[in-house]
């Protein structure tokens, strides 16, 4: 037996889209600990996309932002699978398409959007996947390691990646009514994901904050999946409702020497 316990668990995983996602990473080293991996992807298209990668683990097609398809995937997957032990959300998405405005220029309509499907959408999925989660089952969610930073290209995504943070809390709460159901947050720093180069600047943002940590080194999205079976397995039992860092201390590294000395290199050049 593992440390981790979790051979032969059900976990479903949403979000899936190519080798790069924090989804895949998360199913490789679920598989390599035994677990049953199911994923949940967002058409058949994509799907077929990533044949290669799911191989004989099962894949099922769910549109979060179409009504009804969160119903529907749950009642499939629990009459096929039986209880779940684990669901990892990895669902992220936001307009980029005309590139990086104000944040106090942010279109309505791209803005809920955004809510709904990177945020709203844990919210009807625990509620639809309730009565098919064993009753210890862990939910996880992946955020953002800090919401106080107010990135200008990341613009209107941190206060939903807030939101969802919120939602892990108070769906925590709501379920600790009558199940021991946990929810908890990966919260990572930058990564070098697909979904992450369509952040306008978002290449040059991800090589400061590597500056930015203690070792020099950026963030491995296999560690962010390694912290996901963490808190998937019972050995975390003692968290729910609550948010794990990880960020190779980017977000305490205020004044690094290096930095500092490069900032004061260049004041000295503009003057």
């Amino acid at each position: 037996m593992s440390f981790l316990n979790l051979e032969n668990r059900n976990v479903l995983v949403f979000g899936l889209a190519n080798r790069k996602s924090v989804a895949w990473h998360t199913a490789k080293a679920l598989r390599e600990e035994g677990a049953k991996v199911i994923f949940s992807v967002r058409s058949p298209e994509r799907r077929e996309q990533l044949r290669k990668l799911t191989g004989e683990d099962p894949v099922y097609v769910c549109d979060v932002e179409r009504p009804g398809e969160i119903e529907q995937l749950a009642e499939t997957v629990g009459r096929e699978h039986g209880a779940l032990h684990g669901l990892v959300h990895s669902i992220a998405f936001a307009n980029y398409s005309t590139g990086f405005r104000p944040f106090h220029e942010t279109r309505r309509d791209d803005f809920l959007q955004a809510t709904a499907i990177s945020c709203f959408s844990l919210v009807e999925i625990a509620r639809a996947f309730k009565p098919y989660l064993d009753r210890r089952a862990s939910v996880v969610a992946v955020s953002i390691s800090s919401h106080l930073v107010t990135a200008e290209n990341y613009g209107y995504m941190s206060p939903i990646k807030s939101a969802l943070d919120g939602v892990v809390r108070n769906l925590a709460k709501s379920f600790s009514a009558d199940t021991e159901v946990r929810f908890n947050t990966v919260n990572a720093g930058l990564l070098k994901t697909s979904a992450s180069a369509g952040i306008p600047g978002y290449i040059e943002s991800y090589l400061y904050a590597e500056k930015m940590t203690f070792r020099k080194r950026a963030l491995d999205t296999a560690e962010v999946a390694n912290g996901i079976l963490y808190l998937l397995s019972e050995r975390s039992s003692g968290m729910n409702g609550t948010g794990m860092v990880l960020d190779a201390g980017l977000g305490c590294n205020y004044f690094d020497r290096e930095l500092v000395a490069r900032a004061m290199a260049s004041q000295g050049e503009s003057t």
